[in-house]
């Protein structure tokens, strides 16, 4: 009878591991939605900004300046939002690997605990 109940807290802690792994990556799956929805934000903003600015200055060619360092702090900034979003999803890739390892383990665990209990 002792056993049982050791049995039942053990699975019982498990499964609150489990709950915890699956806590800490709707976190992170947030803010990765977070960062995404910023991201696709911004260069929807300035995909609208360069079709809208034609038409409402009339203007149809210009001559660019491809040093000039409104266009050049632009660029950069386009690059560190792009590296951020390489990183964010190269993280969540990561991480979805690792709980995915961790998740079949306590599943297994589980499993060895119905075995104890059923036999």
């Amino acid at each position: 009878m002792a056993e049982d109940k050791s049995l039942a807290l053990e699975a019982s802690r498990l499964n609150e591991a489990f709950v915890e792994h699956i806590e800490v990556g709707g976190r992170k799956v947030r803010t990765m939605a977070l960062v995404t929805t910023a991201v696709a934000s911004f260069l929807l903003l300035s995909y609208v900004i360069q079709l809208v600015l034609p038409f409402a200055l009339g203007t149809t060619t210009v001559t660019v300046n491809l040093v000039d360092p409104t266009l050049v702090i632009f660029e950069v900034v386009l690059i560190v939002f792009t590296i951020l979003w390489l990183f964010v999803g190269l993280r969540d890739y990561f991480f979805m690997t690792r709980i995915s390892k961790q998740i079949k383990e306590i599943r297994a665990q589980e499993a060895e605990i119905g075995k104890r209990i059923k036999g």
